[in-house]
């Protein structure tokens, strides 16, 4: 199996082949990474000492061209799994692939990277275990209904690691939180009468009175004196989110963090 990635879709073609037949034993050899005509010949020299065939998922035209003529040549059985698909699929839509080995295991790799990003913020959302916050990308800090679980969700969803902490007057916040890189710290705030319509529809979604301390101006202005007066402590990033969508305040979140830590 010869392949200018790991080799892993013609891995997966030959083992489906290879359990059709019920006897026989069949020694499978990958070789990754090929990049040049030398390296070529060197493959097919030894598939052919060895009575063997070979199949290759090789994505650049001149490669793939000149293993497929160099097997003939040879008289060496050589099976190119990619390369109808791809003139297919090239002449019927009458778009250029991109040559680009790897791309599959790349996009695998990204998807399983948001996938844990995502488990990763259910199990430390709403401050469930501070010990998170040493392993997070980002730690988003503020009062009740300031976005905080929503906007951790989001940005799992682009592969950042994110933990969530609430900040409730009287309550001190985890050790840990203080312990950490500010530029990983985002302070969430919010105007306090947009706070209060938010709280008080809250309340009323879930059959009780509108009027609660909870939904109080007093206690809502309290609270956002309090948080900010922590997130000072911590010399942390502030974003204000109110009449901001999630995916507003998301970009700003990412714009902030790619800025100080880059891309990678």
């Amino acid at each position: 199996m010869v392949s200018e990635s790991l080799g892993e879709t013609a891995g997966t073609v030959v083992r489906s082949a290879i359990s059709q037949f019920d006897s026989g034993n069949f020694d499978i050899v990958r070789v990754p990474y090929i990049d040049s005509i030398e390296q070529i010949e060197s493959v097919l020299e030894e598939v052919k000492k060895r009575h063997a065939f070979v199949c290759h998922t090789l994505i650049s035209p001149d490669l793939r061209k000149a293993f497929n003529k160099r097997a003939e040549e040879c008289n060496v059985i050589a099976v190119d799994i990619l390369g109808p698909v791809l003139s297919a699929i090239e002449n019927l839509s009458g778009l250029a692939p991109k040559n680009q080995p790897g791309l599959t295991h790349m996009l695998n790799r990204e998807y399983f990277k948001r996938i844990e990003a995502i488990e990763f913020a259910v199990k430390y959302d709403d401050g469930k275990n501070p010990l998170g916050l040493l392993k997070a990308d980002i730690i988003l800090i503020g009062v009740s209904r300031t976005s905080k679980t929503p906007l951790s969700m989001y940005l799992a969803h682009k592969g950042l690691k994110v933990a969530n902490i609430p900040l409730i007057p009287g309550i001190t916040p985890p050790e840990e939180l203080f312990n950490i890189k500010p530029q990983k710290i985002i302070g969430l705030i919010v105007d306090p009468a947009k706070l209060n319509e938010i709280r008080a529809e809250r309340l009323k979604a879930i059959g009780l009175m509108s009027d609660a301390s909870y939904a109080k101006i007093s206690c809502i202005s309290e609270e956002i004196e309090y948080s900010k007066a922590v997130m000072r402590q911590l010399n942390c990033h502030v974003i204000n989110v109110s009449n901001r969508a999630i995916e507003e305040t998301a970009h700003m979140v990412l714009e902030h963090y790619f800025k100080v830590f880059g891309s990678n």
